[in-house]
């Protein structure tokens, strides 16, 4: 009964990787013989080197000196040991095992000689029967490359210069990838620049002006309101003369006063516009100069005084922005009641124009009234009596009369002819009232055709003062008319009168409301950005047509 030898057991004596070849000489330290239990065999005696002369002591010395030459590394050195030792070699250093090695056309760097190194053998069932043979055997296995050895004199050795289509293809497809990543990065070198250059360079200085160099400004808001009378007209004339809040051209007006430049000179006298943003403790590029002109005063105003108005509510914002929040809240109380005189200014203009013309004309019909007048009692002041008409009626009825009676009195004198003996004293007394009678009518026809014929007769003044009567009449309707128009008028202006109201007070600011300083950084950063777009793609559009 045959029993499986033991596995095979290495030690391997490991040095420090950071020790040179020198250093790791084993010849310093000699290793022990090999022992029948790591080998699974009796132990043998050591063997004895056999007596070398001087000549093959020089030609051993040239050759490890040739070796340390070669500049290994301490892991091939260590290496060569391990595989000299496989092969039951008994070198005396590192350099000694690797020229054993090659003495015996064994190549120790060789991968297969690595590899078996890690993974021991598995014995075969010749080498269990013999265990001697298998390390004259070890050097006999087919496939393996030995060292050194003889190469034919006539055979070409070198590799050839001429390449197959596959790999030359392979190869120039290889350079142009090269190529492009070279390009690629050098592009995207200039593009890294370019960027730094003209984008983040700017708003790095950008942004270190607005957070270190920027004077901080307070922001004082106000917001009013342009009203109108309340309309007190009822029906649809009070629907269709609008609402109190129909004030937009007023609040468009107002907000052009407020954004002019006399409003700007207004304030500067008042209260000492540029002298405050002429102040040495603002930044140089808010500052206004000492000697600024009203050109730049007012660029430095519609900067700082930001007015708007809001069709949908009516409103009128302002904002007003000073280097002090006392100050800001001054500028804009002084603006509101700028504002306030202009609205007030406004409203009695248009209330003088509308007057105007009603005031001028209720003034014409009292002109013409008098005249009228005046020339009626000239009319009557140029006959005898004041009222010809009366005079002329006066004697119509004196007419009527008397004819009454004459007719009478011509009854009673034929009553008393008809009598067979008629009393003479009556008849006779009668007769005499007919003819007085006569006489007074005819008197009176006298006066009456005096009175109604004639160019100074009464009927022609009656005539003159009728119709100096009807003028008058006249006159004085227009005039009771332009008195109620003037009257009509002066309640519509009255309903149309604007008044300014205040719904947000100004108060002067805690806290600086400018600079902004992260937003006004980021709107730095997309500025020049958008300005490098465009002169990148102006730029790129140029060459094409250029190189096309």
């Amino acid at each position: 009964m045959t029993t499986k030898p033991t596995a095979r057991k290495f030690r391997i004596k490991r040095t420090s990787p950071g020790l040179s070849a020198d250093k790791a000489n084993p010849a310093e330290r000699p290793l022990a013989p090999q022992t029948g239990q790591e080998t699974g065999k009796a132990a043998e005696p050591p063997r004895k080197a056999p007596k070398e002369g001087a000549a093959e002591k020089g030609n051993v010395a040239v050759e490890l000196d040739a070796i340390r030459r070669e500049g290994l590394t301490g892991r091939q050195l260590r290496m060569a040991r391990r595989v000299a030792h496989k092969h039951e070699l008994a070198p005396t250093s590192d350099f000694d095992a690797v020229r054993l090695l090659r003495n015996k056309g064994i190549d120790p760097f060789q991968r297969s000689n690595m590899l078996e190194l890690v993974v021991p053998k598995t014995p075969t069932d010749d080498e269990i029967a013999d265990p001697g043979k298998e390390g004259s055997d070890a050097a006999k296995k087919k496939g393996r490359v030995q060292l050194p050895q003889t190469m034919p004199v006539n055979r070409e050795t070198l590799p050839s210069t001429e390449l197959s289509p596959a790999e030359m293809r392979n190869r120039q497809i290889s350079e142009i990838q090269r190529d492009i990543s070279r390009r690629r990065r050098r592009k995207l070198g200039m593009l890294l620049a370019r960027l730094s250059f003209f984008v983040l360079l700017p708003t790095l200085i950008a942004g270190w002006y607005f957070y270190a160099v920027a004077t901080p400004m307070y922001s004082t808001k106000s917001e009013f309101l342009i009203l109108q009378a309340d309309n007190q007209g009822g029906g649809i004339g009070g629907l269709l003369s609008g609402t109190q809040f129909a004030t937009s051209s007023d609040s468009i007006a107002v907000q052009a006063f407020l954004l002019s430049k006399p409003a700007m000179l207004r304030l500067d006298e008042e209260i000492g516009f540029k002298s405050h943003y002429a102040q040495p403790s603002i930044d140089p590029i808010q500052r206004l100069p000492a000697d600024a002109s009203n050109e730049q005063a007012y660029k430095t105003y519609k900067k700082n005084v930001k007015v708007g108005y809001d069709p949908t509510e009516g409103l009128i914002r302002m904002e007003v922005i000073a280097a002090d929040p006392n100050v800001s809240a001054e500028f804009s109380r002084a603006l509101v009641s700028y504002a306030e005189q202009s609205v007030n200014g406004l409203s009695a203009e248009k209330r003088d124009d509308q007057m105007a013309e009603a005031r001028a004309g209720f003034e014409v019909a009292e002109k013409e009234r008098r005249a009228a007048q005046e020339a009626l009692v000239n009319l009557q002041l140029q006959g005898a009596t004041l009222d010809p008409e009366a005079v002329i009626a006066g004697l119509r009825a004196q007419i009527n009369q008397v004819e009454l009676q004459l007719l009478e009195k011509e009854l009673q004198l034929a009553a008393l002819l008809d009598n067979a003996r008629p009393n003479q004293s009556r008849v006779d007394g009668a007769r005499g009232d007919v003819r007085r009678l006569n006489e007074q009518l005819t008197e009176l026809n006298a006066r009456m055709t005096d009175a109604s014929q004639g160019e100074n007769s009464l009927a022609q003044l009656s005539v003159r003062i009728q119709m100096a009567q009807a003028d008058l009449a006249t006159r004085d309707m227009l005039l009771q008319s332009a008195l109620q128009q003037m009257e009509q008028t002066r309640m519509e202006a009255n309903r149309q009168v604007r008044y300014l109201t205040i719904s947000v007070k100004p108060v002067p600011s805690e806290e600086a409301s400018y600079p902004r300083k992260f937003e006004n950084t980021i709107v730095a950063f997309l500025i020049f950005s958008g300005i490098y777009l465009m002169i990148s793609l102006t730029a790129s559009i140029l060459r094409e047509q250029v190189t096309s």
